[in-house]
């Protein structure tokens, strides 16, 4: 794709890379087959070619409009499009630099500017998203429904084993909405570990990876989340911790973008480049470890439907990767047609895109529920809660999986 940026953001960085990114587009089309906006709205502007026309004119100077940032806000960044795409156009960080660039010059009607703040200022701080999540659990039956359903059943997280003795270490990052939504899952994560002779630690000060911030253009606080928590790894890093371990697969997508974030930071681009390097899906740890102690009494789980995030699949490119790590430790997995589209979780897209976030996932619990399975299983707490706000199976983590089976 030929472009020509506009004199007056010949030096603006996120400008440079759009160019480098766009050119690669060739108009092949193959990513509409694949969009879940534009399998359901139909419109090529709601796709991925027609929102890389729409960055191209930003970059080229035309001015955007409000129906320039709707289109460009009711994208999942799924990143389905980069999975599919022959030419490897970087769609990811592409819509990324084209939002931020809309977004200063067009202004939000009011009650979205006050509902992006709220989330914005709650969601990320575990503090305070953890009273909020508790008044919910409370009070849930006495919801509407709409809300009601929203709210996160209570998990119990189980005892965090005292891994201290063991040689080996890795960390773990806790995040912000899990610890209060999921808790279950890092612990279970520490205990299956434990049983590897690895200890899992959770970084004091260590906190939101910075995606939610990011992915709602305020990049600098997403920047301060970043660093926050590379100087709280760090010291664990020069002890000897071999791996920063992520079990929300969102979070992961992030993490290991930590070192093209602040590649521009002379502070700390290097050390985000290495956490970047050390940032490890769980399932990518697992397996690299002998599971056979597992493998005994997987079949006692029943029946086991798993979502892959998108985040894990198209995000960090390990599709396929979890279920043949079950199968193979004897999980009976029941097939789940269009597993590669996305749940309509995406972050806070559930939010700020209700009824197409709605619509999606009632398609893919529709998939999951098809062969009666015993459990829904995914990788992300973004998937998990989503899903599991739209049906009555029990919906876990993966990892959980394994923890019940531990012997």
């Amino acid at each position: 794709m030929q472009t020509s940026i506009a004199p007056e953001l010949a030096n603006d960085a996120r400008v440079i890379e759009a160019e480098k990114i766009l050119r690669k587009c060739v108009h092949c089309g193959f990513c509409l087959a694949t969009c879940p906006t534009y399998n359901l709205v139909g419109d090529e502007l709601d796709s991925p070619r027609g929102r890389i026309y729409l960055i191209k004119q930003v970059v080229e100077g035309q001015t955007p409009t409000a129906k320039t940032l709707n289109h460009l806000d009711r994208c999942l960044t799924c990143r389905n499009c980069e999975t599919t795409c022959p030419s490897g156009v970087e769609y990811g960080h592409l819509l990324d630099n084209g939002r931020a660039l809309v977004e200063e010059q067009v202004q939000r009607p009011l009650k979205q500017q006050l509902l992006r703040k709220a989330i914005l200022n709650v969601l990320p701080y575990p503090k305070r998203i953890g009273p909020l999540v508790k008044i919910g659990q409370a009070t849930k039956n006495f919801l509407p429904r709409k809300f009601g359903d929203s709210v996160p059943i209570k998990r119990a997280a189980g005892a965090w084993p005292n891994s201290a003795a063991l040689t080996r270490s890795m960390l773990v990052l806790d995040g912000c909405v899990q610890p209060s939504m999921a808790p279950s899952t890092n612990a279970a994560t520490a205990r299956v570990l434990n049983a590897l002779g690895i200890n899992l630690i959770n970084a004091d000060k260590a906190g939101c990876c910075g995606a939610v911030s990011f992915h709602l253009n305020k990049q600098n606080d997403a920047k301060d989340f970043m660093r926050a928590n590379i100087d709280a790894w760090w010291p664990h890093i020069e002890a000897g911790a071999e791996a920063i371990i992520t079990t929300a697969s969102g979070c992961g997508v992030m993490v290991k973008d930590y070192g093209h974030v602040l590649a521009d930071d002379t502070n700390y681009k290097e050390k985000a480049q290495r956490i970047s390097a050390l940032c490890k899906d769980v399932v990518e740890v697992l397996q690299q470890e002998d599971l056979s102690p597992f493998k005994a009494r997987a079949k006692a789980c029943g029946t086991v439907a798993y979502h892959p995030p998108c985040t894990l699949q198209h995000g960090q490119k390990l599709p396929q990767v979890t279920e043949n790590l079950l199968t193979t430790l004897g999980f009976d997995l029941v097939p789940v047609a269009d597993s590669h589209t996305c749940c309509g979780s995406a972050g806070t897209y559930s939010i700020f895109q209700p009824e197409l976030s709605r619509e999606l996932r009632n398609n893919k619990v529709a998939a999951l529920e098809q062969h009666a399975p015993s459990i829904i299983a995914t990788s992300n707490i973004g998937c998990q809660l989503h899903l599991q706000s739209g049906t009555g199976q029990e919906v876990v983590h993966w990892v959980e999986l394994l923890d019940r089976i531990l012997e």
